[in-house]
């Protein structure tokens, strides 16, 4: 066996014991049925993901965010295991989320910490449904009508050995994330089988240039965020908490140094503690 296929296969093991770990939850979205992942028990913390992500984009969290919490990690409607919405909107999308978190959590409101397009549904969630919604953590989202930054990806298709591996590595280092050694073999191995399974191509429409300033208006719940401080597609995180705080003007906005876009992968223990010290500061009445 080459060193390849066993670093491979040691990313998809670890992967399939954080899922053997998990309550596996299924409720209705579309002709099928959305699907959750819960760990821990405790107040409800229910996580998004990226566009053409997957519940594993919060794989290096999970143990500290589950420790005195119920952590619910959804694969959105049209990525991972999740069917397609019934249409191609954040109502659609919204909809779904709904009826699987009045399910789960039988009326209960709950944290919710979106990141990147996962970021923007559960904003427009937040606006619809404030009586399921605590609080709501931006993470690294766009739709601020901000200046996008410089994206650098190149095709994988046909590529194999070490020229497979390499392209790879830069699109991360190109979107994703900032220093080399964070492109590493699970990083590659997610980024394959997270975009293999996403399904909803328009995911960057329902995002871009301002979906999410457009909505912010209407979220009536405490808003703050999270940043990485070298965020590839979202730069100048200052730009994105002054946006943001033209609404939300008592967001605790903070930024993980070194972190480029996929913050909670590349500085997992200095986002936990961010996004913990967020929550934790909200239920002590400490935030600005």
């Amino acid at each position: 066996m080459s060193e390849a296929v066993a670093l491979e296969q040691d990313s998809a093991a670890l992967v399939a014991g954080y899922e053997a770990r998990a309550r596996r939850v299924e409720t209705p979205c579309g002709d099928g049925t959305m699907v959750w992942r819960i760990w821990g028990e405790g107040e409800p913390l229910v996580v998004s993901h990226g566009a053409q992500g997957a519940w594993s984009h919060w794989i290096r969290n999970i143990d500290t965010l589950s420790r005195g919490r119920m952590l619910i990690a959804a694969d959105l409607p049209g990525h991972g295991d999740s069917a397609m919405p019934e249409g191609d909107d954040h109502r659609a999308i919204s909809v779904a989320v709904a009826a699987g978190l009045r399910q789960i959590l039988d009326g209960q409101a709950a944290d919710l910490a979106g990141f990147s397009f996962g970021g923007c549904a559960f904003a427009h969630f937040s606006a619809w449904y404030p009586e399921l919604v605590r609080r709501l953590v931006l993470i690294g989202t766009g739709g601020l009508d901000t200046p996008h930054g410089h994206v650098n990806l190149g095709r994988v298709g046909g590529l194999r050995g070490e020229e497979r591996k390499a392209m790879l590595r830069s699109n991360l280092l190109g979107l994703m994330l900032h220093h080399p050694d964070s492109a590493d073999e699970l990083a590659q191995h997610l980024l394959v089988v997270n975009a293999r399974n996403a399904r909803l191509a328009n995911a960057p429409q329902l995002v871009l240039p301002d979906r999410l300033a457009r909505i912010l208006p209407d979220v009536r719940v405490p808003v703050h965020a999270v940043w990485g401080e070298f965020d590839r597609p979202h730069p100048d995180p200052a730009a994105q908490e002054a946006v943001i705080r033209r609404t939300h003007p008592d967001c605790d906005f903070r930024v993980i140094a070194g972190a480029g876009h996929w913050a909670m992968y590349e500085r997992p223990e200095a986002f936990d503690a961010a996004l913990l010290g967020i929550l934790g500061a909200g239920e002590r009445g400490e935030l600005p």
